[in-house]
């Protein structure tokens, strides 16, 4: 039976046998490339609206409170915030025990509206508070490849 066949009965679909084919390409998009070109210079990129003062990061291209296009309005914005909400880690992806708890946070980006989720690092998880200053910290610039993990993590801010 292939994908595209169309059912009757919705009960006759309980589960699926063997490997459902799936084929995607991922972009970041005209806006997402921005931020990643930043990214690989130490820097972040953000969409400002002029029309109702939303700093967008990451990048959008239309404002999405009033729809204005905003593609053109980048602004540069500094790789620092503070931690909105974290968690604390003690597995890995493939669901064995970690060594070293990992920390991962939602990140506010000052002068923005926005924010990234990503790893806090050089702070234990007991020094961890909602609203620490944080700094992104880079891979060194010969290793960035204009991706999201060209920040190693953010630790805290002196």
């Amino acid at each position: 039976m292939g994908l595209a066949e169309r059912h009757s009965r919705t009960v006759d679909l309980t589960y699926w046998r063997g490997r459902i084919p799936v084929n995607y390409v991922y972009t970041t998009g005209r806006a997402g490339e921005k931020f990643f070109q930043r990214v690989v210079n130490g820097k972040f990129a953000a969409a400002e609206c002029t029309s109702c003062g939303v700093v967008y990061l990451p990048a959008r291209i239309y404002c999405e409170r009033c729809f204005a296009r905003i593609e053109d309005n980048y602004v540069e914005v500094l790789p620092q915030g503070r931690v909105h909400t974290f968690t604390v880690c003690h597995r890995k992806l493939d669901g064995s025990d970690s060594d070293e708890p990992v920390l991962i946070a939602m990140v506010k980006i000052d002068d923005t509206d926005g924010g990234l989720v990503h790893c806090l690092g050089e702070v234990k998880p007991e020094e961890v508070y909602i609203g620490m200053p944080v700094e992104a910290v880079f891979e060194p610039k010969k290793q960035r490849k204009g991706s999201i993990l060209d920040i190693r993590y953010f630790k805290p801010k002196k």
